[in-house]
């Protein structure tokens, strides 16, 4: 559900100060903890440190994340892969596909 219109959006003020009066060349990676802080317009060009809970992920911000969240381009989660039988006899095709090509183009040699 997106914010209301007439409450405005929810932008951090800290964050805001510390990008006043500053260009984006001059300021490195600006750390921040407000994950629920929204993208203002002000904020394009400048390259901000989002916590995701262990680390501060760079997120370079663009015209096309105005209006979103900075936690949504730091995710909390890190996915490794599916697990059980199935996706290691698929692994297992793909690395013998691998092999089948690599004696063909042996073969064409």
């Amino acid at each position: 559900m997106t914010r209301s219109i007439k409450k405005g959006p929810n932008v951090n003020y800290k964050l805001l100060k510390k990008i006043a009066g500053k260009k984006p060349a001059d300021v490195g990676v600006i750390n921040c903890w407000c994950r629920d802080s929204q993208i203002s317009p002000d904020m394009v060009g400048f390259t901000f440190g989002v916590h995701n809970g262990k680390t501060h992920q760079p997120v370079l911000i663009s015209e096309d994340m105005v209006g979103h969240y900075l936690g949504e381009f730091a995710m909390t989660k890190k996915f490794i892969r599916h697990g059980g039988r199935q996706q290691k006899e698929l692994e297992q095709k793909k690395k013998e596909a691998e092999i089948d090509a690599a004696k063909q183009a042996k073969k064409a040699k």
